[in-house]
C-alpha cells in the first residue's frame, strides 16, 4: 500500500510539474490587406508582357513605408511604392516573369515594411512555347 500510494504521489507531481506555461506572444502586426496573396495564370504567350498586379490598402493608422521587395530569383523582378502610403490609402506590387522561359513556374515574392509582418506573395502559371511560323517555300521558276 506504501508502494502504490508513493507512486501515485510521484506520477501527479510530474503531471504538475509538466505543465507547460504559457507565455503570451504578441500579436501579428497587420498593416497592409492585400487582395490577394496569390495569382495564377495559365497559357501565357512567350514573351508576353503583362505584369502580375497586388493591390492592398493601408489599414493601420499611419503612414507604411514599403522597406523591401525580395523575389525568388533572378527570372521575375518587382516594382514597390516609393512613396509612403497613408492610412486608408490603396497601392500595387507590380510583379514581371520572363516569359522566354517556357513551362510551368512558382515564384514568390516577399513583402517587408514598417507596419507589417512580412507577407509572401506568389506567381504561378504556365509559359506556352514560342509559335513557329510555317516554313514558307517560294515556288521554282518555271522553266521554258
Amino acid at each position: 500500500m506504501k508502494h502504490l500510494f508513493f507512486a501515485f504521489s510521484l506520477i501527479l507531481s510530474g503531471l504538475t510539474i509538466a505543465q507547460v506555461t504559457e507565455t503570451a506572444t504578441p500579436a501579428p502586426k497587420v498593416g497592409l490587406k492585400f487582395t490577394t496573396l496569390e495569382i495564377v495564370r495559365e497559357n501565357i504567350p512567350y514573351d508576353n508582357k503583362d505584369l502580375f498586379e497586388f493591390e492592398f490598402k493601408n489599414i493601420s493608422k499611419q503612414d507604411a513605408t514599403i522597406q523591401n521587395v525580395q523575389t525568388s530569383c533572378g527570372c521575375t523582378a518587382a516594382q514597390k511604392p516609393t512613396a509612403p502610403i497613408p492610412s486608408g490609402k490603396k497601392d500595387k506590387i507590380s510583379v514581371s516573369y520572363d516569359t522566354k522561359r517556357v513551362g510551368p513556374f512558382t515564384k514568390t515574392i516577399t513583402i517587408t515594411s514598417d507596419v507589417n509582418d512580412p507577407v509572401v506573395l506568389t506567381i504561378k502559371g504556365t509559359v506556352l512555347p514560342q509559335p513557329t511560323t510555317p516554313e514558307v517555300i517560294a515556288p521554282e521558276p518555271v522553266k521554258n
